[in-house]
């Protein structure tokens, strides 16, 4: 396929008006929108901005490809745009972006599509191609400029692969190896390939690149390259395979870095400058090659890494569980139904806190980390520490293996093996279980006591205003820090005490948004795009579900509206949930589990109060749109 397929010209923008970095991708996606290419800009956007906040596609050199393959996207199509005053485009470089290249990529793009792509991402390495882009006036200058830049291209690369099948290897020529990969596998994969390529070339160097795009893993390094490579580069920002780099000494930094910083992860490979990989999992911590990162960000990684691991349970196990008090007035509590269905939830839930902890101490420690934090968890339900005991037994477990492998840096190579098959299994467990003995569990016994004996004892004001809280900062963020942390908290005291008030109040507040704004836009045609309204319709189900996230891609294009009128109508439906003394007590289902609510109908009304005030404000908060394809403002 040639790239001019992909590369249409009737979606071109060669004047991009926007000068932020929302408003040229809300400028983009209009006019891919305004010739068909897409059939859901919203769900578009929301892909779009999802890759953003992973990193910036703005790769420096005044060029930005953001991407995204996704349902949305009716007919794969690349649009290019051309802004000559410069976006701030939070580029890696600082600097004003001029160029984009918006690929929107279908769901099953095919291989013909894929390469395409990859060919267009390959030729932007080049300053010269780059630099005469810029000059162009017309979209029919861009498609002949593509055109005889991809034909030299495929010749240079047929040339290259000639020479390359006859090439004798050179024993005295530096060898390096590398792999790239990207989340979506469609841009930045094959950019970090040709740009490590040219560097290496223009140093003397031989290297082998690996990719693994959306076509799959290309180039494909054997255990020959790796067992001759004096180092590896792994310029990646999602899972490649690892274990076959046991023993190497290698660089792990995300594929922008293999893009714009080629030449440094080059000599640092080549001059072994790199940490030593270890498939247990476990990584010389002296010269460690990975970026710092803020003390928070990593707390809040390892966190939701146990959360993430717990929620089946949680969900599963719950729901379960709430089927069986559903079931017991019907059959009774000694009925064979009833002492299943208990049984089964109760036996899921018996793995909460144990899974918490011990995926919270893998993410700081690696394997070695999981046993002792999963025997730490199980610790803190046994000696009722509950919840705080178990995330304090993951990280204590965590942070007990990298201690460790401190202390036992200086054994002999012959001791090597036994590190992960025997001294850190035994000298962990002890670790973690003398500290869980007589400190942990009896700490967090008191306080877990005296938090229960609180909340037992809240009078109703008190209680109004907790709910108020839990239910507001599940409206925060949507799925974010916020949400989770008030979705931890009342599942803690779900676990612990099995009082199912607190998570009436995170449901109510979680469901606020995506139906607040399947209100809004039902009520306030003139408010909103016809894209956006049809968009609006499907926050019906996602509120109803408990699916919060159906409302990420309106408060991404419109945050101060959607998030505070959010926050209110949450506040208010979760104070009135504890004002009503409702429970649920699963933790999950929306719509479906509040037939196990203690008042159904009362917990419908604090929803449809709460939907309804959040509603109100936003329609009456946001301004008119006039044009069809105009983006939120």
């Amino acid at each position: 396929m040639n790239i001019n397929d992909l590369l249409l010209k009737d979606v071109m923008i060669m004047d991009l008006k926007a000068t932020t970095k929302e408003a040229a991708i809300d400028e983009m996606i209009a006019s891919l929108a305004s010739k068909k290419r897409l059939n859901d800009p919203a769900l578009f956007k929301q892909g779009i901005m999802a890759r953003e906040a992973q990193t910036s596609t703005g790769l420096g050199d005044g060029i930005a490809m953001p991407h995204a393959k996704t349902t949305a996207v009716n007919e794969a199509t690349v649009l290019f745009a051309k802004s000559t005053a410069g976006v701030d485009y939070e580029a890696l470089d600082g600097q004003p972006t001029h160029l984009f290249f918006m690929i929107a990529a279908p769901e099953g793009a095919n291989d013909t599509h894929l390469q395409a792509l990859a060919g267009l991402s390959r030729l932007l390495i080049n300053p010269e191609f780059v630099a005469s882009l810029k000059e162009t006036t017309t979209p029919d200058e861009v498609q002949t400029l593509f055109t005889e830049a991809e034909q030299k291209r495929l010749a240079d690369e047929k040339a290259e692969q000639q020479a390359e099948a006859t090439k004798t290897p050179d024993a005295d020529r530096p060898f390096v190896i590398a792999v790239t990969a990207c989340p979506t596998g469609i841009a930045h994969t094959y950019m970090a390939e040709d740009a490590l390529k040219k560097k290496a070339a223009e140093m003397g160097v031989d290297i082998k690149v690996e990719t693994n795009g959306t076509e799959g893993v290309k180039n494909r390094l054997t255990a020959a390259d790796i067992e001759r490579a004096a180092g590896v580069i792994v310029a990646a920002d999602k899972n490649v395979e690892m274990a076959r780099f046991d023993g190497k000494h290698l660089l792990q930094r995300p594929v922008s870095d293999g893009i714009r910083k080629s030449e440094e992860l080059i000599t640092k490979a080549m001059n072994q400058q790199a940490p030593t990989y270890h498939a247990s999992g476990e990584k010389d911590t002296e010269d460690s090659d990975e970026g710092n990162g803020s003390i928070i960000s990593k707390v809040y990684k390892d966190l939701m890494n146990g959360i993430s691991h717990m929620l089946p349970f949680v969900v599963g196990g719950g729901i379960v569980l709430a089927l069986s008090f559903f079931v017991e007035p019907y059959f009774g509590e000694s009925s064979e139904i009833f002492t299943f269905l208990n049984s089964l939830g109760s036996n899921a839930f018996n793995f909460l806190i144990p899974i918490l902890a011990g995926y919270i101490a893998m993410s700081i420690g690696d394997r070695p980390g999981l046993m002792p934090g999963m025997v730490g968890g199980l610790m803190a339900v046994q000696s009722n520490a509950g919840f705080l005991g178990g995330l304090a037994a993951g990280f204590l477990a965590g942070y007990s293996i990298l201690l460790l492998r401190r202390l036992l840096k200086g054994l002999p190579k012959s001791l090597e093996g036994l590190k992960s098959i025997l001294l850190y299994p035994v000298l962990s467990l002890l670790l973690i279980g003398l500290v869980m003995y007589f400190i942990i569990d009896p700490v967090f016994s008191t306080i877990n006591t005296a938090m229960v004996n609180f909340l037992e004892n809240l009078g109703t004001g008190n209680a109004v205003l907790l709910g108020a809280l839990l239910g507001g900062m599940m409206a925060i963020d949507m799925g974010g820090p916020f949400n989770k942390a008030a979705y931890a908290f009342s599942i803690g005291i779900f676990t612990d005490t099995g009082d199912g008030s607190l998570m009436a109040a995170v449901m109510a507040g979680g469901m606020i948004p995506p139906l607040a704004i399947a209100v809004a836009s039902t009520l306030f045609k003139n408010k909103f795009t016809e894209d956006e309204r049809k968009s609006g319709i499907t926050n019906y189900v996602l509120g109803l579900s408990f699916i919060t996230e159906g409302a990420i891609p309106f408060a991404a294009a419109d945050p101060l509206r959607i998030i505070g009128s959010s926050v209110i109508g949450a506040a208010i439906a979760g104070g009135l949930t504890q004002f009503w003394d409702i429970t649920i007590p699963a933790p999950h289902g929306g719509i479906f589990a509040i037939g196990l609510s203690n008042h159904a109908l009362l917990f419908l009304a604090a929803l449809a109060i709460g939907t309804a005030v959040s509603a109100l404000i936003l329609g009456f908060w946001k301004k008119t749109v006039n044009d069809t394809n105009e983006a939120m403002n």
